[in-house]
């Protein structure tokens, strides 16, 4: 609130003008211009609190009946307040009731936040900040800032970057453990999802990927008391520090420059600087710290997912709207993708590494990144060579449509791999089925078999999809039943407390005798 408009306000009160009609004119608050009225007001009197002089109310007869159920009712509403007074006679409305109840009601003090420190290596803090930065070469882009800092020395660490993801929150972990040199005992945590699922009866459900990850590094994640940041202050405070220091009187022109930005900042200016309670730096505060960490683990945890997609017609896998060529005799393969920070791999179906591509940034869609010797093989010789291998796998029937496909169609190994496709939609006996029924009736073509499969079966799921690949990787010598089992009446006597036939051994006739086979005659 400026002088001048404090001064027109009480000039236009002094003359006449009431509460609501000067905010209405100056489009303030009504509470605004109570309160400044009653700050002017305290202090000519010298009187911190006091109230201002109001003009007669309609409301001043019926004051010594608000205290009285104010002393008794200190909750009382307006609403419940406003039935009582017209009950006593007052004719008044709601406004001028609950604008008089604002003034006379008592006001607690907010309860005070107590600040506690911690031992060393005892806890750590993280959270996110999200801002809207404009990059020079990249534009205006919402980035996140991942901040994980340590209770007793104050060090931190800092990242900025693009999503809050369960991949990329866990990563962000494994560089402030490194970056820190160990890690925390326990580390208190916002409610966010990759965190706490939810709660049962106030005590938080963590998840279990993410308590995973916390088992691996031997520290125990704590949830804050929904609604309460000052539990967080030592991680939430950081961050207006840094936009006032790291962003104040800088520009970047990228994130990666202005992660390099932070990681500069970080140790020229934030862990030297001399905190002002402990008259020492993080950095010196972090190697009275650093004995007390647990120290991390000789294998780090593999925090990169691995995803299935089904190789589609052009031999692409696809994530984040962006495609990715993989070898075309794949087409129709459910395949596992392993995504890092920078790369994807694709594994075969005896998990062999089959391919391996640089991701696309995060805002860009509708790509394709294609190897050139993923494409089919120029030879026309090899590629038939290679589609009657494929074809093969499907039995006679595949056998035979490959050999109509290429009698009745020009392009005919276009269509069989666009047939080879289905595999990712249809499992592969429905697929045999539908190519023995189009060579009985001589339809040698992609869209009749396609015909033949919406008519006949069912697309398959996800986890029909796995399981059909799992089984199609068992080695063909091992049978459907090594092992058939046994019924419980062949162990019931290790159930007798006194068996009868206790040294009697166990014979194959007795075996053969109980799945119900005849004993031989000796």
């Amino acid at each position: 609130m400026t002088e001048p408009k404090r001064n027109e306000i009480i000039s236009r009160w002094r003359a006449g003008s009431s509460i609501r009609k000067i905010a209405r004119e100056m489009g303030l608050a009504r509470n605004t211009v109570s309160k400044v009225l009653a700050q002017i007001e305290a202090q000519r009197t010298g009187h911190e609190g006091s109230p201002i002089r109001r003009r007669p109310s309609r409301l001043d007869p019926f004051l010594p009946v608000i205290q009285e159920l104010l002393g008794r009712y200190p909750d009382l509403t307006a609403v419940r307040l406003l039935e009582e007074l017209r009950e006593r006679g007052f004719t008044g409305g709601y406004s001028v009731v609950r604008q008089r109840l604002g003034v006379l009601r008592p006001r607690s003090a907010p309860p005070p936040v107590v600040r506690f420190e911690t031992a060393p290596g005892a806890q750590a803090q993280m959270d996110y900040a999200v801002y809207d930065l404009d990059f020079t070469s990249e534009g205006r882009r919402r980035v996140s800032l991942f901040s994980y800092i340590l209770g007793y020395s104050r060090r931190q660490y800092l990242r900025f970057v693009e999503t809050q993801d369960m991949t990329t929150t866990l990563r962000e972990h494994l560089r402030a453990f490194e970056h820190l040199g160990g890690v925390a005992a326990s580390c208190l945590y916002d409610n966010m999802k990759v965190v706490v699922t939810g709660y049962e009866d106030d005590v938080p459900v963590y998840n279990s990927r993410f308590l995973a990850f916390a088992t691996h590094y031997g520290f125990r994640p704590v949830a804050c008391r929904p609604r309460r940041p000052q539990t967080k202050g030592k991680v939430e405070r950081p961050f207006s520090y840094v936009e006032t220091s790291l962003f104040n009187g800088r520009t970047f022109s990228s994130l990666d420059h202005l992660n390099e930005m932070t990681a500069w900042w970080l140790a020229h200016v934030a862990d030297v600087r001399q905190l002002r309670e402990a008259k020492k730096t993080p950095l010196q505060l972090h190697a009275e710290e650093q004995p007390h960490l647990i120290p991390l683990p000789a294998q780090p945890y593999d925090v990169s997912p691995v995803i299935y997609r089904t190789v589609n017609v052009e031999a692409l896998v696809t994530y984040c709207q962006n495609g990715y060529s993989v070898p075309w005799r794949y087409i129709g393969s459910m395949l596992p993708v392993r995504i890092t920070e920078k790369e994807m791999i694709v594994y075969g179906p005896r998990v062999e590494e089959i391919a391996r591509h640089v991701l696309l940034p995060a805002n860009v869609t509708g790509q394709r990144v294609v190897h050139k010797e993923h494409r089919p093989v120029e030879d026309a010789r090899r590629r038939q060579a290679q589609l009657e291998e494929r074809f093969a796998e499907l039995g006679e029937p595949g056998r035979r449509f490959l050999e109509g496909l290429f009698q009745v169609q020009r392009y005919g190994k276009d269509q069989a791999q666009r047939v080879l496709a289905l595999l990712g939609t249809y499992a592969q006996a429905d697929l045999i089925a539908a190519l023995e029924r189009a060579v009985r009736y001589g339809a040698y073509s992609h869209a009749a078999v396609e015909r033949i499969l919406s008519a006949q079966a069912r697309p398959r799921t996800i986890l029909e999809a796995l399981a059909e690949e799992e089984r199609r990787q068992i080695p063909p010598w091992l049978g459907e039943d090594l092992v058939s089992p046994r019924p419980t009446s062949v162990y019931q006597y290790l159930c007798e407390s006194e068996p009868q036939d206790a040294e009697k051994p166990h014979t194959a006739s007795d075996e053969a005798s109980s799945d119900g086979a005849a004993p031989a005659d000796h």
